[in-house]
């Protein structure tokens, strides 16, 4: 009896490893099937984000013209920029518009969404009327302003010569082409401003009623209140809208084509002409890459500082 019942404690002892190996068995023969389910993606991958990535890489460093075979020359593209008067153009170009359109914007957006968070009459209603534009696609939105803000036959300066005033010449000015594409995307403030309805939504009712308590003051509040409280959404605001901002092509491109006399050449339009129209494709991927180290010096740059002024809830800093 004494060795039946040792015979059993052995099996029970050894019975958890027999789980664990039939369990470990079974893995392995799934293996190929979860492989073949993921194959869609890594193949997609590999051809349309790896490939691309280093191929582009590899052709920075050569004279490619598309028509013919690369041809490597080092650093010479590189050195090229230096001496390229487009590029220091469209660098101007695209600062200027980065940083007006996205003060701007984000300014312009919270704002908006301090209105729509107040109590009022079809507040829902009014809200979706703000947002529908941003539902509008690109292409369409540029065409539609091309013609809103035409010089003779935009409904804009027809408004303005029925009042009596001086008609503007929006695209074809150097002075107006640039701020008239800054008008263009306040179009689609409406995400933006979802964003930060969703941000002064989540600020507690009770802070400010203990404000108010204390004596606080309409500005103390939304100073010391809400202002810190959606520092998060204003940091994703900028970080986004910015790297939108250094990449903007569309409305660009179907109203002044970088016109006039070079004004509103933007680096994600010079970046094109020089690939797709010049077929310069080793220059243009120069082009490119020096645009992504831009972008991603700036945005880790902005992650860095916003320890400094993003606040989290609790009261923590954002870590950079």
């Amino acid at each position: 009896m004494a060795v039946k019942e040792q015979i059993g404690i052995a099996r029970e002892a050894q019975a958890p490893g027999r789980v664990r190996r039939r369990k470990l068995s079974r893995e392995v023969r799934n293996i190929p099937l979860g492989l073949l389910f993921v194959a869609p993606w890594v193949v997609s991958f590999l051809a349309f984000v790896a490939y691309p990535l280093f191929a582009s890489f590899y052709y920075s460093f050569t004279f490619y013209p598309i028509l013919r075979s690369p041809r490597w020359v080092g650093l010479r593209n590189y050195g090229k920029l230096l001496t390229d008067r487009l590029f220091k153009v469209s660098v101007l170009n695209t600062a200027y518009y980065a940083f007006f359109s996205v003060t701007s914007g984000v300014a312009l957006s919270l704002a908006l969404a301090l209105l729509m968070n107040q109590h009022m009459w079809l507040r829902p209603f009014y809200r979706g009327i703000f947002y529908a534009p941003t539902l509008v696609p690109s292409v369409a939105t540029a065409i539609l302003w091309l013609w809103m803000l035409d010089t003779r036959y935009g409904l804009v300066n027809m408004g303005m010569r029925s009042l009596g005033l001086e008609t503007i010449p929006f695209f074809t000015s150097i002075r107006w082409a640039k701020p008239s594409l800054i008008f263009m995307g306040w179009w689609g403030l409406g995400g933006r401003m979802l964003i930060f309805l969703a941000a002064l939504q989540d600020v507690p009712r009770s802070l400010y009623e203990a404000a108010s308590i204390d004596g606080a003051n309409l500005w103390d509040k939304g100073r010391h209140i809400t202002l810190p409280l959606i520092t998060p959404a204003i940091f994703f605001a900028v970080v986004t809208g910015l790297i939108g901002a250094m990449q903007a092509f569309t409305n660009v491109f179907f109203t002044t084509g970088g016109g006039p006399a070079d004004a509103t050449l933007l680096y994600g339009l010079y970046l094109y002409n020089t690939a797709f129209e010049q077929l310069f494709m080793g220059y243009g991927a120069t082009l490119a890459w020096v645009l992504f180290v831009v972008i991603m010096s700036l945005t880790l740059l902005m992650f860095r500082t916003s320890k400094l002024w993003v606040f989290y809830a609790g009261g923590a800093r954002g870590e950079g």
